[in-house]
C-alpha cells in the first residue's frame, strides 16, 4: 500500500515523504495513529505543503547543526514546575516544556519533535536530555527542574 507519512517514523521516512508498505501495518498501525495517510493524487497537494513545512524547520547542513549545538549547549536551562512532597513532580516534563525553556534561557527556537527524553522526567534535579538536530549531530542539554514557590 501507498502511503503518505504525516509525521517522522522512526526506521521509515520522515513527514511528507510517499513510501510504499505492507498493507496490514499501514491500516493496523500506521493510519489508526494518525501518522501516515492513504495516498491519492490529490493527496500529492498535501505532501508538497508538508514537505515545504519540513524544509523551513529542517536544519540543512552539519555546520548549521553544529552551530545551533553550540548555542544550545551554551545554556544553562532551568525548568519551574509544580511538585509535590519527596521532590515528585504533578505529571511529567514534556518536550513542549523543554523547547519553551531552552528559548526562554536564551537559547535557538528549536523543534519539540527533535527533543528526545530516555525516559520521562518526573522527579527534582539535573536531568540530560539530547536534542537530534541532523542525523549526525545531537547536542546534551543540562536540564535543571526546580519546584515552582
Amino acid at each position: 500500500m501507498k502511503i503518505i507519512l504525516t509525521s517522522e517514523v522512526p526506521g521509515l521516512g520522515a513527514a511528507g515523504d510517499v513510501v510504499e508498505v505492507k498493507d496490514g501495518y499501514a491500516r493496523n498501525f500506521l493510519l489508526p495513529r494518525g501518522v501516515a495517510i492513504r495516498w491519492t493524487r490529490g493527496g500529492q497537494k498535501d505532501v508538497d505543503q508538508l514537505r515545504r513545512a519540513r524544509k523551513i524547520r529542517e536544519i540543512a547542513t552539519i555546520e548549521q547543526a553544529n552551530e545551533v549545538k553550540g548555542r544550545i549547549e551554551g545554556v544553562k536551562v532551568r525548568l519551574r514546575v509544580r511538585a509535590g512532597e519527596g521532590g515528585r513532580l504533578f505529571g511529567s516534563v514534556t518536550p513542549a516544556d523543554i523547547a519553551s525553556a531552552v528559548k526562554n534561557a536564551g537559547g535557538p527556537d528549536i523543534d519539540k519533535r527533535r527533543i528526545e527524553l530516555g525516559r520521562p522526567i518526573k522527579s527534582l534535579g539535573t536531568h540530560q536530555v539530547s536534542v537530534r538536530l541532523h542525523p549526525e549531530v545531537v547536542a546534551n542539554v543540562g536540564l535543571e527542574v526546580d519546584a515552582s514557590k
